[in-house]
């Protein structure tokens, strides 16, 4: 279940970063600015007049982003959105919450995330299965273990090399040999 979160907010936040759209200036961006956004509203009216400006401009901007979409992206967003829409309510409520934590993000810390995420794609599938099965391990974790687990990452990405292989070296020695990978 936690996999099937995981990978639809992948797929939330790539449509949400999918290739930038060029888009010429509007002077208001809560108003329809050409003949096929007229017509889009003119189809919804009774919907957009029970609209704010503000949810305007948010449906205008969507409806953009949609017509800047090449059909393929334009299937991938549909067929993420029902593959969203069959979530029980408390995973879709989870993957709206990190959609928002995302754009929350500045941006270059998503830039950041989607190297990060790049690298991960690059990985073989082997090595990719690990790293989730690793991560679900994680989350099953009680919270105190789990920040203990966080703390001694954190600690651990402070130290220097040669920290690490001393560390390494004493704790074979006291465990009798190399640490079990999980």
């Amino acid at each position: 279940m936690m996999r099937r979160v995981a990978i639809i907010i992948v797929l939330l936040i790539a449509v949400g970063i999918g290739p930038s759209i060029a888009r010429a200036q509007f002077s208001d961006p809560g108003e329809p600015s050409n003949e096929a956004e007229r017509a889009f509203v003119g189809q919804h009216a009774d919907q957009w007049s029970q609209l704010t400006p503000e949810q305007r401009q948010r449906v205008l901007q969507n409806y953009r982003r949609w017509q800047g979409m090449s059909p393929e992206e334009r299937g991938a967003a549909q067929r993420n959105f029902n593959e969203f829409r069959r979530l029980p309510p408390p995973e879709r409520q989870r993957a709206l919450e990190a959609l928002r934590r995302w754009r929350n993000l500045p941006e270059a810390r998503r830039q950041e995330l989607r190297q990060a995420y790049g690298r991960f794609r690059a990985l073989p599938p082997e090595q990719r299965d690990q790293i989730m099965r690793r991560y679900q391990r994680f989350e099953q974790l009680p919270p105190q273990q789990r920040q203990r687990v966080l703390n001694n990452y954190r600690r651990w990405q402070q130290m220097t090399p040669d920290q690490r292989r001393e560390f390494r070296r004493r704790w074979r020695q006291n465990n009798g040999g190399p640490r079990r990978r999980w």
